[in-house]
């Protein structure tokens, strides 16, 4: 980790080089494409969509002040900010069974 790691804009810890995901407010599937994009932890941006469908991302949870006020993205971040900014883990929802 070094100082010059971007932060976070969901749980504010620095997201070291290998855990970066880049994040569409507005999915692509819904018009998103070439639209604001935020860097995010791999694991928080796994969590938002764990949690949220396209439809509700594009329509309500298109800013980071929405998806950090939504009630489970609001625990998670609340524990995701205890571990280290390397932190990894596997994220139940969707994306089994690939």
């Amino acid at each position: 980790m070094s100082n010059s790691d971007p932060i976070c804009p969901l749980c504010d810890r620095p997201i070291p080089e290998g855990g970066r995901s880049l994040h569409h407010l507005i999915p692509k599937l819904k018009g998103g494409k070439g639209g604001p994009t935020v860097l995010l932890h791999q694991i928080c941006h796994k969590e938002v969509h764990a949690t949220l469908t396209e439809a509700e991302l594009a329509r309500d949870f298109n800013s980071v002040a929405a998806l950090r006020a939504y009630p489970r993205l609001e625990k998670f971040l609340n524990w995701v900010r205890k571990r280290p900014p390397g932190f990894r883990s596997k994220v139940p929802g969707k994306r089994r069974g690939r």
